[in-house]
C-alpha cells in the first residue's frame, strides 16, 4: 500500500460491527493520488493523497 510522501499517511485498521455486534477487520485506505511535481527546479513523481494535494503543499509540474 502506497503511502504519502508528505504527510506519511497510509492504511488505518479497524473492524465491522454487525448489528449483532460480531467483528470482523476492515481497513481505511487513504486517498493515495501519484502526481508529477516540480522539486528544485526538477520534476519528479510522488505518491501524494488528496489532503495535501487540496492544500497546495506541493507545486504540480506542467
Amino acid at each position: 500500500m502506497a503511502r504519502c510522501e508528505i504527510c506519511s499517511k497510509g492504511k488505518l485498521f479497524g473492524s465491522n460491527v454487525s448489528h449483532s455486534n460480531r467483528k470482523s477487520n476492515r481497513a481505511w485506505k487513504p486517498n493515495i493520488r501519484k502526481i508529477r511535481i516540480v522539486d528544485s527546479g526538477t520534476s519528479k513523481t510522488i505518491n501524494i493523497c488528496a489532503k495535501c494535494l487540496r492544500s497546495n503543499k506541493v507545486t504540480r509540474a506542467v
